[in-house]
């Protein structure tokens, strides 16, 4: 589309069709140029036409000129409005169609667009040249012309989307069509979001007491003492109680990084609001009042619509200094949060329920030389730290353990299955009066009390072949009986081969170390162990054997540094090239309008196709994009696991920095760039391709116009996605059916009613820091986003401060005590800097006149700089945030990670507890559980004395006399619900171990639901004659035939 200005009473549009390769600006030598000029001038109706003018009123004009060189016809095709003048001083809005249609000349049409005055002068140019480029009519035109447009790989579908535009393009410095079109769509977004988020927490508010599995589970779920207070039954009155809780309670509840989270939330709260209300106050009324400006809506209030004149680009002072002030409050809010969070952190670390975890006392070693590969000798070691070394676990090479107990994990579970499956058939059975309720008469010799009930056909039975249905049919049950006694034999073996045959099962390049005092830990992860590169190099506090990536531990440091560089290239690659797949989303989306264009594809616009292709444009699109959108995090996080991270928390890390390049980029850059060019993208593409250093330009001039798609996105996650995390819609649907689809055993149906969610640190964080980077950018460019930005905040902090109370259970090996804090701090810096240069940009590209006009075709006075002094002050800006940055990690870096020698108490090498004005309300709810806790501590740590710390000699041997492999047996359960054998957090140092787990995981019971018919006790009696733990307790099938528990925990997993 294009636009005009009004000139008195007169609207005078020239349109200059230049038919070369070569291009310039009107007022030169165009008649060297062969070009075609068509002049029309539009007036009032009540004036008669002009000479030499068009006068059109209801639709559009074609003219056709003949040129012998050229034998080409032209027309003309565009909507402008505007307004004219009529008697009495009123106006009247107008509207006006011309149309221009490609020739037959073998070459690229390019139009622009120029007003000429009313009478005489010099022409004023409207807006700057804009190539528009118009889809020809041959295959071979198509190729030429989609390869002059492609600039790079991730605009290829926006140049292949932006030709089937032609005549559309408007020009880029004026927009009023733009504005008009986009600000209803918002507030057309807005008020959709509104009453969708009114709806959903009226249902959240109705739902709410009735389900209190799935809004508020930790209100009977879970350790006693993590437990949250139950909520009011009535519709209002669990609202004060709600707002009145501490957030420290989240501390305690659901540990450091949940307490940190809702901490950042309440930081971008913080800094946000005081800058609301000064670029409200402030900014709005420069940008919109007066200003010369030419946009409307929501645009009309950005940096965007300063006028040209030299006396109204001196409004460009209040951006800068809106920017000083909040660049300051900003810097101040994160240093005050940051000092919070160590101090936090300390008082988590020094707590007396942290102490007394062995986890807060182990370090994990990777790299180490075949040599150091002794318990003794790493005992030695580390011997000079306080209190010596209490224990040595070196990983052990395993073989194919693993994968033998997987898989009698695996036929565990099928036989579980297999005999409630039975059980639940016979019900069936009886109920429908198929058998008589004590079985068929005409059974007499089998033992089994299935064969009462069903048929040999009907008992449950699979193909032993890898290929499914392939291979031998057997029966399940027994088959698996037998398969599961043969496991647990094989089984036994090798794991009394790895306690004793060091040349078949050597160490490997790992090893976990428990220390005496907590000081001593600390120093040895800060410490350099070796004297070799990359030797001993990698060291991890607060190892926890559920947070272990086993497989990554055997990796060599050699290894580990080449899959780290790869896995960081494919990342790149991929943040930077994922518009491919989601061009071809695009291009899905609109295949009907592709085929009209290609000439090959127009086979797919017949009749007999319609449905087909309406189907397939409405529906494939959306499928591909959210699985395109799924899919993206899971392959991040596969890339940080095959980099040879050997923590999951440590995957998690990566991939909080991987995910967050992929928003910064792909969902930012890239979206405002399409957003703010959008009107013109042909122009904006094929301009970058003819001059690539005008990028950061064309950047600045973009950006204030993407403002509106921003404000779409953030109420999109404010409104709905805060709603929707209320009402939890899902997770109720998929709860009810996997009791139905998925409730076939006992187990399952337990875990279905126990199990509470957790977050995924890293997709959670970069979501939000996204928002914090919209925010940012736009707080002084177009400062209505910053207002919709706090209130999505608002609700973000609601929404997890609830869910962290009422709903999600963070598990104790997912904890790393607040570090994703950090993080997203230095993805915040991230959003500032970008903002600071991209304001800075645009201070330089900032241009004056005296009338207005920035092309010195059409000036009346000499185009200059306008905004230079702001733009050289940005680069100081810039400067003075680097350098904060840089002393806030000086200053703070360290103490983010390790603990200081002045918290450690000289007498017993501990930290003491933090006590003080801050800390009093976690340290009394802490203290509370000081006794119980300090009950657990192993006498090795309370006593004071340890053999191995004694006698490092002792270390590395059992009192048989044999290698000591620190085979010691023990339990946990961890997080949400029950989870097998492994280490308990709060175990002593006898009962914890760092063994492989498949050194120490029994097999669990198969747990059989009792029945009348007898069935599943003699299931538990026929796998215990065959070696098999079973067991049928605290679970029983019903009349109706459904599976009921009411077991603590199923049997052999524990609650912790």
């Amino acid at each position: 589309m294009l636009s005009t200005a009004r000139l008195a009473d007169a609207w005078v549009v020239t349109f200059v069709v230049n038919f070369g390769t070569s291009f310039r600006p009107a007022g030169g030598d165009l008649t060297q140029h062969r070009v075609l000029a068509l002049t029309y001038t539009t007036a009032s109706q009540r004036r008669d036409p002009r000479r030499n003018a068009t006068h059109f009123l209801d639709g559009s004009t074609t003219a056709t000129t003949s040129d012998s060189n050229l034998d080409t016809e032209v027309a003309v095709e565009t909507r402008m409005i505007g307004t004219t003048n009529l008697v009495a001083g009123r106006k009247q809005e107008r509207e006006w169609r011309l149309r221009i249609r490609y020739g037959r000349v073998p070459v690229d049409p390019i139009m622009d667009v120029i007003a000429s005055p009313k009478a005489g002068g010099a022409a004023i140019r409207l807006s700057r040249a804009d190539r528009v480029l118009f889809l020809p009519t041959t295959t071979s035109r198509i190729t030429r012309i989609v390869s002059h447009m492609m600039i790079s790989t991730s605009l290829l579908s926006l140049a292949v989307l932006a030709s089937t535009a032609l005549a559309q393009s408007n020009s880029a410095d004026a927009l009023p069509a733009a504005a008009q079109t986009s600000t209803p769509t918002v507030i057309s977004a807005l008020i959709l979001n509104a009453a969708i988020f009114g709806i959903e927490i009226g249902v959240f508010f109705l739902l709410r007491a009735r389900f209190r599995v799935i809004y508020e589970p930790k209100s009977y779920l879970g350790p006693p003492d993590e437990q949250c207070e139950p909520q009011k039954k009535t519709l209002f009155g669990w609202i004060m109680p709600f707002l009145k809780t501490p957030s420290l309670s989240i501390l305690e509840k659901n540990g450091l990084d949940a307490y940190m989270y809702i901490t950042f939330l309440w930081m971008m709260i913080e800094m946000f609001v005081p800058i609301w209300f000064f670029s409200w106050s402030v900014l709005m009324p420069v940008y919109g009042a007066n200003s010369g400006g030419i946009n409307t809506g929501f645009n009309q209030f950005s940096m965007a619509n300063v006028g040209k004149l030299a006396q109204q680009q001196k409004r460009l002072a209040a951006p800068f200094l809106i920017q000083v002030f909040a660049t300051v409050w900003i810097l101040y809010c994160i240093r005050k949060t940051t000092q919070e969070f160590v101090l936090r952190r300390q008082q988590f670390l020094t707590s007396h329920k942290t102490q007394a975890s062995p986890q807060s006392r182990t370090i994990l070693v990777t790299g180490i030389p075949n040599e150091m590969l002794s318990e003794r000798k790493i005992a030695q070691l580390y011997s000079h730290l306080p209190g010596g070394v209490v224990k040595v676990w070196l990983h052990r090479d395993v073989k194919d353990l693993p994968d033998l107990v997987e898989e009698r994990s695996k036929w565990c579970n099928k036989l579980e299955a297999a005999e409630t499956s039975v059980i639940k058939m016979a019900y069936k059975k009886v109920n429908k009066k198929k058998v008589p309720e004590e079985g068929k008469a005409d059974v007499e010799h089998s033992e089994d009390p299935i064969d009462k009930y069903l048929t040999t056909k009907e008992r449950p039975s699979h193909k032993l072949g890898k290929v499914p249905c392939m291979g031998e049919k057997v029966d399940t049950i027994q088959w698996c009986r037998e398969e599961i006694g043969r496991l647990n034999k094989l089984i036994g073996e090798k794991r009394a081969a790895v306690s004793t045959d060091y040349k078949e099962y050597p160490p490997r390049n790992a090893a976990f170390i428990l220390f005496k005092t907590q000081v001593a830990a600390h120093l040895a992860v800060n410490a350099q162990a070796h004297h070799q590169p990359y030797r001993m190099n990698d060291r991890y506090m607060g190892a926890h054997p559920n947070d272990i990536v086993w497989e990554n531990l055997t990796m060599n440091p050699y290894e580990k540094k080449i899959r780290s560089a790869i896995g960081w290239a494919i990342t790149l690659a991929m943040v930077l090239f994922w518009i491919i797949p989601i061009g071809l989303v695009g291009v899905f989306s609109n295949i009907g309008g592709l085929a009209e264009k290609v000439p090959f594809l127009s086979f797919l616009n017949s009749d007999a196709l319609k449905v087909p292709i309406g189907i397939f444009q409405g529906l494939l699109p959306t499928i591909l994009l959210a699985v395109l959108n799924i899919l993206l995090p899971i392959i991040l996080r596969m890339l940080a696991r095959l980099s040879g991270i050997p923590t999951k928390t440590g995957i998690e890390l990566s991939l909080m920095t991987r995910f967050f390049l992929f928003q910064i980029i792909q969902n930012f850059l890239f979206l405002t760039i399409v957003s703010g060019s959008a009107s013109n993208i042909t122009g904006f593409v094929q301009s970058l391709a003819e001059n690539p250093t005008a990028f950061p330009g064309m950047i600045a001039d973009a950006i204030p116009k993407a403002a509106t798609f921003f404000l779409s996105f953030i109420a999109l996650q404010g409104l709905t996605g805060a709603a929707s995390g209320f009402v939890r819609i899902v997770p109720l649907v998929i709860y009810y059916v996997k009791l139905v689809l998925l409730g076939s055993t006992p187990r399952k149906v337990w875990h279905i009613n126990h199990d509470m969610g957790a977050v995924a640190w890293g997709t959670l964080f970069p979501t939000t820091t996204l928002i914090t980077v919209i925010a940012l950018g736009y707080m002084v460019i177009a400062p209505i986003v910053v207002g919709f930005a706090v209130t999505t905040f608002v609700l973000y902090w609601l929404l997890y401060k609830y869910q962290f109370i009422y709903v999600i259970d963070q598990r104790p090996e997912t904890e790393t005590a607040g570090l994703f804090f950090p993080k997203a701090v230095n993805q915040v810096f991230a959003g500032l800097y970008l903002e600071q240069v991209m304001l800075c940009a645009l201070f330089f590209v900032s241009q004056s006149n005296g009338n207005g006009s920035t092309d010195p075709a059409t000036a009346t006075e000499p185009v200059k700089q306008s905004a230079i002094p702001q733009g050289a002050l940005m680069v100081v800006l810039i400067v003075a945030t680097a350098a904060f940055h840089y002393f806030l990690l000086d200053s703070f870096g360290s103490l983010n990670h390790s603990l200081p020698l002045t918290l450690v108490n000289d007498g017993d090498g501990f930290a003491p507890e933090i006590t003080g004005q801050q800390a009093s309300a976690n340290g009394q709810q802490i203290s509370e559980k000081e006794k119980s806790v300090k009950g657990d501590s192993s006498p090795s740590t309370a006593g004071g004395q340890d053999t191995y710390a004694q006698d490092p000699e002792k270390l590395g041997h059992s009192q048989s006399g044999g290698p000591s492999t620190g085979a010691v047996s023990g339990t946990t359960g961890v997080g949400s619900g029950a989870h097998g054998t492994g280490v308990s957090a709060s175990s002593s140092v006898d009962e914890e171990t760092f063994q492989h787990p498949s050194m120490l995981d029994e097999q669990k019971p198969i747990w059989i639901p009792d029945d009348k018919f007898g069935i599943g006790r003699a299931g538990v009696a026929a796998a215990r004659r065959q070696g098999v733990e079973a067991t049928s307790e605290n679970t029983a099938v019903n009349e109706k035939g459904s599976v009921t528990t009411d077991a603590h925990v199923p049997p052999g997993e524990i609650l912790d």
